[in-house]
């Protein structure tokens, strides 16, 4: 009775899956190692190179508004074209109504989210509508003197607007009514590039201005 001896490389069987197994492993770690190290580089070159290269070129091009667009009197800061304030009095123009925390409060941004259904938006418009007919009679109410900005902070009024409230601020500043008009035209901003957004005044920029005409 003979034996019948055979090697690896006449089955070509016995080394087949222990050499498959390694290969596997092996493109496994490479895979891993590759995806650490790519979100690695991703992580230093968007999250820290571009932000900190986009800040430093927008602050050498655009010191002003990189720093905010604040606006300063006198040494001190007084606020930023960007952002809206509240204005009572009489002797002011008055930003649009806001609903960003208790008004104006630009740490909780935000609107009233109350949809065209709501009840109570026609009737809280309605409201403000009468209110502010009884301060410039026979003139029409300017849509943005009774909505809310999506972010409760728009630094901005319309041309109209800021016509609407001119009779009221002339006569608590012993103004013209023409003279404040003639202020207002100075201050109008035309559309970015001539195509984006509206025709729009900015409510400090236009105060600062009433506060040195009557020096």
């Amino acid at each position: 009775m003979h034996s019948v001896e055979t090697t690896d490389e006449e089955l070509g069987t016995r080394g087949a899956p222990h050499a498959t197994y390694e290969h596997e492993t092996s493109v496994k770690h490479s895979l891993w190692g590759t995806s650490i190290r790519f979100t690695m580089v991703t992580a230093v070159i968007f999250g820290l190179g571009y932000p900190l290269a986009v800040t430093g070129l927008a602050k050498v091009m655009f010191p002003r508004q990189a720093e905010g667009s604040l606006i300063v009197r006198n040494g001190q800061v007084i606020g930023s074209e960007l952002i809206a304030q509240s204005f009572t009095s009489d002797k002011f123009f008055h930003p649009r109504p806001s609903a960003a925390g208790n008004g104006y409060d630009a740490t909780s941004s935000g609107g009233t989210n109350l949809a065209q259904s709501n009840a109570k938006l026609p009737a809280r418009m309605q409201a403000d509508i009468d209110k502010l007919a009884v301060e410039n009679p026979g003139k029409p109410v300017p849509i943005d003197m009774v909505t809310y900005s999506a972010s409760g902070l728009d630094p901005d009024i319309t041309p109209d607007n800021a016509y609407f409230q001119a009779p009221r601020i002339a006569n608590a500043r012993g103004l013209t009514e023409a003279a404040v008009r003639s202020l207002i035209d100075q201050h109008i901003k035309g559309r970015t590039l001539g195509l984006l957004g509206e025709p729009r005044v900015n409510v400090l920029d236009l105060n600062i201005a009433l506060d040195d005409a009557g020096k």
